[in-house]
């Protein structure tokens, strides 16, 4: 299946596991995604996404979005919607 390519990770949050991903598509609740790096492999659904402590549906192009992951993921790792 092919995956394209909607944001990189700037910051990762240990406390809550939350994913700080800047957007360079759209995104909504309920996608597939596939977080990719050196040490990193996830692949999850979207149950949730925030913007400034905001629950969003949707988010876009330019967007900083915080997404609560499985599992540690890294500053630079890609983020892919399959």
């Amino acid at each position: 299946m092919e995956e394209k390519e909607i944001g990189i990770v700037k910051d990762f949050f240990v406390n809550v596991s939350v994913a700080a991903i800047e957007l360079s598509d759209t995104i909504k609740v309920g996608d597939k995604i596939h977080i990719k790096g050196h040490t990193t492999d996830i692949i999850q659904k979207v149950d949730s996404m925030q913007i400034n402590r905001k629950e969003i549906k949707e988010a876009s192009s330019g967007d900083s979005v915080g997404i609560k992951v499985k599992d540690r993921v890294r500053h630079g790792d890609k983020v892919y919607k399959q």
